[in-house]
């Protein structure tokens, strides 16, 4: 059992308003209109909060909940929506180990892909270890990304310091 959180891992439904910990104002939902296509979107700050990986992940499993990824009707739909929450779990960590923190989660759902974003302030470069040894311990989380997801890549501004490392996955069938 986690010590960041008072009950075992697992599929608990959709959390009432505030029950992850997440002020309203910080878990803000933002849906755009159906002109863009359907794309729905959810903004996360980080900056500043403690346990910010369970908190990204019980963030992501609402939205996958409002999204209809879950409850999944298959084991397809439920590993789908598991390797969302595992890519979420690795950019989070990988930013407070390597970055100073996460200073933002974005989620985007459209009917084919979703995209994650974890922004922070790390002037690092994040890439999967070559060679990976699955034996040993730690440094796998690029690696984890990299073979659940289409694509993913990091994205910087010109002038400004940090980076936006992004993931984008299928969505289930």
């Amino acid at each position: 059992m986690s010590t960041t959180r008072p009950y075992p891992p697992g599929d608990r439904g959709p959390e009432p308003s505030g029950a992850s910990g997440v002020s309203e104002e910080a878990a803000s939902s933002d849906v755009l209109p159906a002109s863009t296509g359907g794309r729905q979107v959810r903004r996360l700050r980080l900056d500043g909060e403690s346990g910010v990986v369970p908190l990204a992940r019980d963030f992501t499993r609402q939205a996958l909940y409002a999204w209809g990824w879950l409850p999944a009707e298959s084991a397809d739909r439920r590993a789908a929506a598991e390797d969302v929450l595992l890519v979420v779990s690795e950019l989070v960590t990988n930013a407070c180990l390597h970055a100073e923190g996460p200073d933002e989660l974005f989620l985007a759902c459209d009917k084919k892909v979703i995209r994650v974003e974890v922004s922070d302030r790390g002037a690092g470069q994040p890439a999967p270890r070559t060679p990976h040894r699955a034996g040993r311990p730690g440094g796998h989380g690029m690696f984890i990304v990299q073979r659940l997801c289409l694509d993913w890549g990091v994205l910087r501004t010109a002038g400004a310091a940090g980076k936006t490392v992004w993931a984008e996955l299928g969505a289930p069938a």
